[in-house]
């Protein structure tokens, strides 16, 4: 087994104190602020490939000839990596909904946004306006003290009627993160009985964070 770089232990480390457990939103704000000074270049030459695989999904779903039309939200949205990904690949219209002060900073300098929203979801109390957007994707951004179940209230509220939801997590997180375990996927479902949305596509993925797993959930929302 090879020797593990020092940016690949530096990424681990910092995703690991960011993810621990009891970790509050307020702490995670504060954390992210920190991080974001160098984000990109501590996770771009690491193992992370959560944002690739979230672009993977986009591109499958959305065809090129709608991408320039496509009004996107990008939920917990960083330093704007996806949104950059998504740019390069012709999506024109993107917002971006971000907590931390520090990442909308960077997300802002990279000048792919059209609007931003520095606040968290899920708390009942989200500036973003309803039934606005095409496709609501989140990479990454779903962990311990970070979008609640709540949250997935928020994603739907603000997308379309036939509008995609796409959200990429760690696999384990469905087990480790109490607030999620054994609430997170039956909520999911609940929506959907409920006829919120429809669920398009479930799928496990390798390598998402170095050797960890990821799930990607395709959601299609269908308000009445």
């Amino acid at each position: 087994m090879s020797k593990e770089s020092d940016v690949d232990k530096a990424a681990r480390n910092t995703a690991k104190n960011i993810f621990r457990p009891g970790i509050t939103p307020e702490e995670v704000k504060a954390g992210y602020d920190d991080w974001s000074k160098n984000y990109d270049e501590m996770l771009g030459n690491s193992q992370y490939r959560a944002p690739a695989i979230a672009l993977e999904e986009v591109l499958l779903q959305v065809p090129p000839e709608k991408r320039a039309q496509t009004k996107v939200l990008d939920v917990a949205a960083g330093t704007g990596w996806v949104g950059r990904d998504l740019h390069r690949e012709g999506f024109r219209h993107i917002d971006a909904v971000e907590p931390s002060e520090g990442m909308i900073k960077k997300l802002r300098e990279c000048g792919v946004y059209t609007n931003d929203f520095m606040e968290f979801i899920g708390t009942g109390h989200s500036t973003v306006p309803k039934d606005t957007y095409d496709l609501v994707i989140i990479s990454g951004g779903m962990g311990e003290g970070h979008i609640p179940v709540s949250g997935l209230d928020d994603l739907v509220r603000v997308a379309k009627n036939g509008g995609l939801v796409i959200i990429s997590m760690r696999l384990e997180f469905l087990e480790i993160v109490s607030a999620y375990k054994d609430k997170l996927e039956p909520y999911m479902d609940e929506l959907e009985e409920d006829g919120k949305w429809r669920k398009v596509e479930r799928r496990v993925v390798p390598n998402y964070f170095f050797d960890k797993e990821g799930v990607v959930y395709v959601y299609c929302v269908t308000k009445n």
